[in-house]
Formats: C-alpha cells, sequence, structure tokens
C-alpha cells in the first residue's frame, strides 16, 4: 500500500487503504457535511471541492456539482453508485499519497491543507444517512444457535427456516443515532414471575438491558416496486458498512416478542459508528463465512465463496468508575448469511429498497463464550455473573453508567489498517 505524506500511526483505524466517508461539522462550517477519516484528521470534501474543482473528484461526464459534498447526508452521494464511488475514493487516496500525480493540489498547498485538514477531536460528527427503514437480520449462526439452546435445548436450538433463508424483522429507523449518543434505560411491560398463573406484567425500567455486536449495511442504489433483486447485482446496491449496536432489553422482548417478534424491546435505540467504510476498502478481507448445510433456493446461490470479511471485533464495556474490561472479541466471517443474500430475500417479494436504508446483520459471536456478541450469551441468560478487570466487579446485564464500546477492524499483509473507529453509548436511567 502506498504511504502518506500526512504521518498516520499504522495503528490508525484511518489509514490510505481506508478512506471511509462520514458527515462532520467543524468549528468554521457547522452545517453538516461531507468529510473523510484520514489517520488523526478529517479531510474536508465540502471545501476540498470549492478550491480544487469538482472534476479532480468526481469523474468527468458524471455528477459535476458541488452540492453533493455540502449535503447534510451521505445519500445524495450514495446514489451516484459504485463505480463513482471507487472513483472519488481513488483520487482522494492520489491527493494523500506521499507520491501524488497532483502534489499542487493539496500536498504542496499549505493554505488548503490548514483549512481542509482538521483535527478529528475538534469535529462533531452526525449520522451518516437518511435512514428511511431499517431491517435487522440474525446472519450469526453462533448467536442463534446458542439462543436456541437456552430456550428451546439444543435439539431445536435453531428453527427449520433458519438454514433455508436469512430470518430478519422490521425494526425502527427513527431510534437509530450516532456514535456517542447516550441511550436511556427503556420501560416497558416486564413478566417479573413467568411461572405464576394468570400471568400479570408489570411496567418498569428494563433489569435486562444488553448489547448486539453487528454489521450494519447501507444501500446505495433502490430497485422498483416489484422487482427483486438478483443475487449476481446485489452487491451493486451496497453502499458501504458501519458498526452496529442494536440494544436490547431482554426481559420487555421476552414478554411481548410472542407471536409477532422484536418490538419495544428493541426500538429504543440503535447505535451506529460515524463513518461509512466502502464496500471496496474491505475487498481485501473477503472470506469464507458459515458453512451452511442446507443447499438454498437459487435465488440465493452465490457465485463466489468469500462472500464475508474477515473483520476482528471487539466489545468493551466500561464502568461508571472508568474500570474497561474487553468483554468479547469474535471476527465478521461468524456469519452464515452474507449481505448480497440478505438483500436478494428481502427483496424476493418485490419490496423496493432506498438510498440509506440499513440493514443489520444481527449479532456476531464466535464458537465459544469469549466470542459472544452479547451479554445473555456471557451471562447465560442472567444465570451466571462474568468477572471485569480487577476482580471487584461482575455483570450480567447493564447497569446505569455503563458505557460499551464496539471496534472492528481489518490488518492488510502490506499494512494498511481498515477499520470503523469506535460505536459507543453510555447507559442513562
Amino acid at each position: 500500500m502506498a504511504r502518506s505524506w500526512l504521518d498516520i500511526d499504522p495503528s490508525s483505524d484511518f489509514s490510505l487503504a481506508n478512506i471511509p466517508f462520514g458527515i462532520i461539522s467543524t468549528p468554521n462550517d457547522s452545517s453538516p457535511h461531507v468529510g473523510i477519516a484520514i489517520g488523526t484528521y478529517v479531510l474536508d470534501l465540502k471545501v476540498l471541492a470549492l478550491q480544487i474543482g469538482p472534476e479532480n473528484l468526481l469523474p468527468s461526464g458524471g455528477a459535476s456539482s458541488l452540492a453533493v459534498f455540502a449535503q447534510p447526508t451521505l445519500n445524495a452521494f450514495a446514489q451516484l453508485g459504485r463505480s463513482v464511488h471507487r472513483h472519488v475514493r481513488g483520487r482522494i487516496q492520489d491527493l494523500l499519497s506521499e507520491d501524488t500525480t497532483h502534489p499542487d493540489l493539496l500536498k504542496n498547498n499549505a493554505e488548503l491543507r490548514e483549512r481542509a485538514l482538521v483535527p478529528q477531536q475538534s469535529v462533531q460528527m452526525h449520522l451518516p444517512m437518511a435512514i428511511g427503514d431499517y431491517t435487522d437480520f440474525y446472519a450469526g449462526y453462533h448467536h442463534a444457535y446458542a439462543v436456541g439452546v437456552m430456550f428451546r435445548g439444543p435439539e431445536n436450538a435453531l428453527q427449520p427456516n433458519y438454514t433455508h433463508l436469512p430470518v430478519g424483522y422490521h425494526g425502527r429507523a427513527s431510534s437509530i443515532v450516532v456514535s456517542g449518543t447516550p441511550v436511556r434505560r427503556p420501560v416497558g411491560q416486564i413478566l417479573q414471575d413467568p411461572k405464576a398463573d394468570p400471568k400479570r406484567p408489570t411496567v418498569a425500567p428494563t433489569q435486562r438491558l444488553d448489547i448486539e455486536l453487528e454489521l450494519g449495511c447501507f444501500i446505495s442504489k433502490s430497485n422498483p416496486l416489484g422487482q427483486p433483486v438478483g443475487i449476481d447485482e446485489a452487491e451493486e446496491h451496497v453502499f458501504g458498512y458501519v458498526l452496529l449496536n442494536d440494544w436490547s432489553a431482554r426481559d420487555i422482548q421476552a414478554w411481548e416478542y410472542v407471536p409477532l417478534g422484536p418490538f419495544n424491546g428493541k426500538n429504543f435505540a440503535t447505535t451506529i459508528s460515524p463513518w461509512v467504510v466502502l464496500a471496496d476498502a474491505l475487498e481485501p478481507f473477503r472470506t469464507k463465512g458459515i458453512e451452511n448445510p442446507t443447499p438454498v433456493q437459487e435465488y440465493l446461490k452465490e457465485k463466489r465463496e468469500a462472500t464475508v470479511y474477515d473483520i476482528h471485533l471487539e466489545v468493551d464495556l466500561t464502568t461508571p468508575e472508568g474500570n474497561t474490561t474487553t468483554v468479547a472479541k469474535t471476527s465478521g466471517k461468524n456469519l452464515m448469511w452474507s449481505f448480497p443474500q440478505m438483500i436478494a430475500h428481502h427483496t424476493l417479494g418485490g419490496c423496493p429498497l432506498r438510498p440509506g436504508d440499513l440493514l443489520g446483520s444481527g449479532t456476531i459471536s464466535g464458537p465459544v463464550p469469549e466470542q459472544s456478541g452479547s451479554l445473555l450469551e456471557l451471562s447465560e441468560g442472567g444465570k451466571r455473573q462474568f468477572q471485569l478487570n480487577g476482580g471487584n466487579e461482575t455483570r450480567t446485564f447493564l447497569k446505569d453508567g455503563d458505557t460499551v464500546t464496539l471496534r472492528g477492524f481489518c490488518v492488510g499483509k502490506a499494512g494498511g489498517r481498515v477499520g470503523f473507529g469506535e460505536c459507543t453509548g453510555r447507559v442513562q436511567g
């Protein structure tokens, strides 16, 4: 991978190999607009495009308006399509490269560098997309199996449909928040004594507040109502990926989810990381996912075996006193269903996806407890307290004041770390 003329720490998620896009506001411009993360800086694309001209970023003959980088969301840029995303990412990589072919545009332009390169700590991040719809899938095989064993035993851990189709449900787009937004402990109906007859719920704050470690996929390209997206075309509908924490109130969920599925136990908050890692940046890290023992329907058959990404994923829990414990480490390869399969299935009946729609992978866990993407698994359904660093504190579920931070990154053979930054939220009572 080429080197940058910027000083970038090798441990930075935002190397020259990455170039993730986000929505920023800066001390000099309070209006949300487009930027990219590079090292410890943000490159302000609104400022850059205005000074060097859109023709030096966008492909000739295509979109040439400065307005695409002045938008308060990435939706307009996403709609330009995968080839434009690839072109813009490549031009930015060239401008930031030590051996740039256009040094006078930015590298040797001290005045523009001062204006366009802003320290990350002085930038406010916003939701990257206007999200019209949100669908959460259940593609993490090990999580699905572990939770199924808890409630139905190993013989019936997975429902009969699990290996035949990507199971999913429609979530609530209005409660998706950007990393750093506090999460208020939800109130709902809870059945305190499941063995009581008759069953009488109470209304109370959840006592089983949980997290779910997921990947999120943003849609860039729409399909018309009634026209499904073929599995071979599904990749062209992907804009990029974020980390996603689908906060869950397990006691509220347990009482309400039969027969129609998750509702108030899930719709109070979903946190995503602010930087969208483009699909092309993750291409070098493709790998094979969990093997499906069941022959799938023709519309779900992919031509290549490497359909998921080997992304190193971590979950940190920080107590109100500041004590941080990494409670889980796993990988993005622990998915049975790929995002193209999710898109093909989601649209099979003619459902139109739109730019900015968000798909969640479902909880990503590995086969052993320390690779669990939820506290439900770590605590064995609340039966076991797991130890935090220092040995003085334990948890089954989250307490008020706890902060959860998700991280995800890949490291290529030639260096060049491609990461998502942090996806974090603090619990408020």
